[in-house]
């Protein structure tokens, strides 16, 4: 069992009612399920599209064709066309597209109509057309029944039971009309959670005890602003919206220095103005943890699409010489467990961490049995308490074999905690003496980052463990890639090699990866952005060249028959 549900039209239609309706009614259900949009950047009109794809195996990304369409406009109906599946049907309302369709794959469904018979109200149009689809699939109402009373629970009894009878008759009638209907649904097991990259990105900050969050909405990171809102009085975290991504970041550094875990979010236009609070972190060795969502740029660019254009930026913003990581998850479990490690070293080395993120991953969502949160670490590396009373000759910036130095919490005790964005002297005094200025500079560069690449982790390899062709992503390609290595895996000794742990590069002592890549007969660089970014950093860090690169960058994720057309071209 693999089908794809693609409810298509305008703003402000209900899209995201009916999308999120069936995804937590699939998972529910025990289905694998994967989830992602397409919005453009206005609160009413144009034409949106939310795609939920569910198995009885795991799926990591969307397919091309859809086998149900709900059309809730009239592009709905023209995007069908070339793009569902040989059994698929097309699902409209005449009272809303005023117009008939003709054809073996249309079924005509009068949500409006449905909604308010017997006095109901046609707000519930969006609920008859997810009981319509359940009705089509034959997966049962009860599940349904079970989410409409949950999300409903403040609205009382009467709108509840209005609504599970909205959907019992949109269940029906799709039941006993669509005559085409073929589906064949797999027995349902044990729940599932559904989760999205923003989602999985803000719990692995609360898991690290991260005691406050700064941003500016901006899309896609907002998703994290609001998650991180809704549990700031459950988990003591101050989350404050800044009037710009300038103040955002430097509250978020204020915040650390005085002994916080603290994070900020943006996208790339946003970072673009955090950039010298950046420098700011570095200086005053002052640990912080940015996120940064990419979308299609430069400038505004399509600010509700996706890509992978901010690599580079990203990597080398901020003036001056430091040490940083970078890390760039694939999934919604990468992105809680690699928040969790951004904090750890941010915290532990005292850098800026960031975690790069795009559109796509933010917004899509996956289906886990669950998380082992037993692999989350919690360390505390401040002076604190009794440690802090008792420490003697506590200079902030002492130089130490490690380039660590003790970072005491303001204010806590007798000792003084001075720090300068100037250079300074282990005191934290401005200075310009030039011999101490490079002793400084090899105390925060040079002495900390070896045993930084120490942490970084080696990509991860899928498939074949000799292979003859290697594909090479990083981020969000993760997905995508993993389940064209699946198809392709049959045909061909083919593996995937995904970098989730992307700056420093990873040393070799635990996987020589390079020599993988040299090994290889046919080595493809997958990336969504238009100048193969990482394959540039690639070459840089190891002199390896890819033979191929893949490139997409129309602000639209790959998909898996287009990434295996891609695939097919580059490997004949």
């Amino acid at each position: 069992m693999d089908y794809t549900i693609k409810i298509g039209g305008e703003a402000g239609q209900g899209i995201q009612t009916i999308g999120n309706g069936l995804g937590k009614v699939f998972a529910r259900a025990g289905y694998h399920v994967f989830i992602h949009q397409d919005y453009e950047s206005r609160i009413r009109g144009g034409h949106n599209f939310f795609q939920v794809r569910l198995s009885d195996t795991p799926v990591a990304c969307s397919r091309n064709d859809a086998d149900i369409v709900v059309a809730l406009d009239r592009p709905g109906i023209a995007e069908s066309e070339g793009r569902i599946s040989e059994s698929g049907v097309v699902v409209y309302d005449l009272a809303i597209l005023k117009q008939h369709f003709e054809g073996p794959r249309f079924l005509e469904v009068p949500f409006a109509e449905l909604a308010t018979k017997d006095g109901g109200s046609g707000i519930m149009a969006n609920t008859v057309a997810t009981g319509a689809v359940l009705g089509m699939l034959g997966v049962g109402l009860d599940i349904f029944n079970g989410v409409i009373a949950e999300f409903m629970q403040s609205k009382g009894a009467r709108t509840i039971e209005e609504n599970q009878r909205a959907a019992a008759r949109g269940y029906d009638f799709a039941h006993e009309h669509c005559t085409m209907c073929t589906y064949r649904p797999a027995p349902p097991g044990p729940p599932r959670m559904l989760i999205d990259g923003n989602g999985g990105l803000s719990l692995g900050a609360v898991l690290s005890g991260c005691t406050f969050y700064s941003g500016y909405p901006m899309t896609p990171s907002t998703g994290i602003l609001l998650f991180m809102t809704d549990k700031s009085e459950k988990y003591g975290i101050a989350v404050e919206q800044a009037e710009d991504e300038i103040a955002a970041i430097n509250m978020a550094i204020g915040a650390s220095y005085a002994g916080a875990r603290a994070m900020t979010a943006t996208a790339g236009g946003g970072f673009a103005l955090m950039v010298e609070g950046v420098s700011l972190a570095a200086m005053t060795e002052t640990p912080v943890v940015v996120v940064v969502g990419q979308r299609p740029a430069p400038a505004t660019g399509l600010p509700t699409r996706t890509e992978q254009g901010d690599l580079l930026f990203v990597l080398h913003a901020g003036h001056g010489e430091f040490p940083k990581v970078l890390f760039a998850p694939g999934s919604p479990e990468q992105a809680l467990f690699l928040t969790n490690k951004a904090f750890d070293l941010a915290e532990k080395y005292q850098i800026p961490a960031f975690v790069l993120t795009d559109q796509y991953l933010a917004d899509s969502q996956w289906t886990y049995e669950g998380f082992d949160l037993g692999k989350a670490v919690y360390r505390d590396y401040r002076l604190r308490g009794k440690a802090l009373e008792e420490a003697t000759g506590y200079k902030r910036y002492a130089f130490t074999p490690s380039g660590v130095s003790p970072s005491a919490v303001p204010g806590c005790s007798k000792n003084l905690v001075v720090e300068d964005s100037d250079e300074h002297d282990e005191e934290g005094h401005l200075t310009e003496d030039a011999g101490l200025r490079i002793r400084m500079v090899h105390k925060r560069l040079f002495d900390k980052l070896p045993a930084i690449r120490k942490e970084i982790s080696p990509p991860v390899l899928y498939g074949h463990d000799r292979p003859e062709t290697v594909v090479v992503g990083w981020g969000s390609t993760y997905g995508v890639l993993r389940e064209a290595i699946d198809t392709l895996s049959s045909r061909m000794p083919i593996a995937l090699l995904h970098f989730s742990e992307v700056y420093p590069f990873p040393l070799t002592d635990t996987f020589d990866y390079p020599a993988l890549l040299r090994s290889a007969k046919r080595t493809i660089c997958v990336e969504n952005n238009a100048t193969s970014q990482f394959a540039r950093l690639m070459k840089a860090e190891t002199g390896f060249s890819f033979g191929a690169t893949i490139n997409k960058y129309d602000g639209r994720p790959y998909l898996l028959e287009s990434m295996l057309g891609e695939l097919d071209a580059r490997l004949k």
